[in-house]
């Protein structure tokens, strides 16, 4: 049987899965558990309304909602809410400036954390939310230290690359 699921991803629309598709692999690395989806603060409402309202009683941990154009699917989920809600601005129309804007200028009271438009911010979403789970997950955790060393180690090795072609 498989875990029941820590993280929701969900999306506007099926064309944003190829971008939300990467915080899935960032949670994949991670070893946690997710479930994704379409639903829209838009079309479906009140699908959207009651989603947010029953993840945390259905085990979810935090949610990540991908979305393009006037982007409101972040913000209505975490009216909703309690849990931490991540969103990723999709580009639309305006390259995506429009997408991040209408998720990271939430009225007091209401906060949608809110990562780089497309892929790059799928990725650092799926991880934020590694992150968030980690906090009461040692081996989450763990795999998040490993990841960070990975990345620095990557540096070194890009570096000494670097000095070694140019022969210092």
């Amino acid at each position: 049987m498989a875990e029941s699921p820590l993280v929701s991803i969900v999306m506007g629309s099926d064309s944003d899965l190829e971008i939300m598709n990467e915080a899935a692999r960032a949670l994949d690395d991670f070893g946690i558990p997710y479930e994704i989806d379409v639903t829209s603060a838009h079309r479906s409402p009140a699908r959207t309304g009651e989603f947010a309202r029953k993840a945390a009683s259905r085990g979810i941990k935090a949610i990540i909602a991908g979305a393009g154009g006037a982007a409101h699917l972040a913000g209505v989920i975490a009216a909703e809410t309690t849990l931490p809600v991540i969103g990723v601005p999709i580009p639309s129309v305006l390259n995506g400036l429009d997408s991040l804007l209408s998720i990271v200028q939430m009225p007091a009271g209401i906060p949608v954390a809110t990562v780089a438009i497309g892929k790059a911010g799928a990725t650092n979403a799926g991880i934020l939310a590694a992150q968030i789970i980690g906090l009461s997950d040692a081996a989450v955790a763990a795999k998040l230290r490993q990841h960070k060393e990975k990345l620095a180690q990557g540096v070194e090795e890009k570096s000494k690359k670097l000095r070694e072609s140019r022969g210092k």
